[in-house]
């Protein structure tokens, strides 16, 4: 038992360690003095994040990359949580119909979206605008999908008793679904954040001017920048600013992701 424990341990350790290398050595070379790839002469200095917030507007972007992805994941969960409650707990005309309809958008690769979408916002006059960047990451099939199968595992005795409580639906769904469903809406916050934070696609085609670009364009932008040759600590530490927020929010989150779905609820 012991053996098989530790290897367990050992092969876990050794993927984590795998899976961290590309990002430490990442963080290394955006300190690193040299322009190179390799460790040799190796000096910590901040220049190549001095570099960078004087190359391109780097902090507009990410000005634009939070409001962007914030509000897609409050709009996002709040519209999942609702439908998915709804779908699950709630009995009405054609509801199997319409959630069929929605696991149907599932299959649908996004790309496909795009030009209807980019009309569709042109005929808005939504084109360059924030709107058109939250609007069509608030609405979204798995989220739905999700909540609903997380919702239907919730105790009918729960329910009754909230009702003999006197709760009605709009209660009971913001004072007891809600708060039994806090690790479900971490994970659904979290895979919104990061989607929203690393889009790259959308925002370029729906982009125009410099003051509403994302983190992700501006990366691009930097990397393609007229330069003849590659600054790599540069890109790197241009690399580090775009990937700290994802990490921070994940951390921040995982510890609702744990938790019991029934912690706090009564007992039988």
């Amino acid at each position: 038992m012991f053996k098989k424990k530790f290897l367990l341990h050992t092969i876990l350790i050794l993927t984590a360690i795998g899976m961290l290398f590309p990002f430490i050595v990442m963080i290394l070379l955006s300190l690193s003095k040299e322009n190179n790839l390799s460790f040799s002469n190796f000096m910590i200095t901040g220049a190549n994040y001095c570099n960078v917030f004087k190359s391109i507007p780097i902090t507009r972007y990410f000005i634009n990359s939070l409001v962007v992805s914030v509000f897609t994941t409050i709009f996002q969960v709040l519209f999942s949580t609702l439908a998915g409650y709804a779908f699950a707990r709630m009995n009405f005309k054609g509801r199997d119909i319409i959630f069929f309809t929605f696991l149907i958008t599932m299959f649908i690769p996004p790309q496909v979206n795009i030009v209807p979408l980019f009309f569709l916002m042109r005929e808005l006059h939504l084109v360059d605008t924030y709107q058109a960047l939250i609007l069509p990451g608030i609405f979204g099939g798995f989220g739905v999908f999700m909540m609903r199968q997380y919702f239907l595992g919730f105790s009918k005795e729960l329910e009754d008793a909230a009702i003999i409580d006197g709760c009605n639906r709009i209660q009971m769904f913001f004072k007891i679904a809600m708060p039994l469903a806090v690790p479900a809406i971490a994970t659904l916050a979290i895979f919104t954040f990061i989607t929203s934070w690393n889009s790259f696609i959308w925002p370029l085609i729906v982009t125009n001017s410099e003051s509403m670009r994302t983190l992700p364009l501006g990366l691009a932008i930097f990397k393609g920048s007229y330069r003849e040759i590659t600054m790599w600590g540069d890109l790197f530490a241009c690399s580090v600013v775009c990937a700290v927020p994802t990490i921070l929010i994940f951390l921040l989150e995982k510890k609702y992701i744990i938790n019991d779905i029934l912690k706090g609820a009564v007992k039988e």
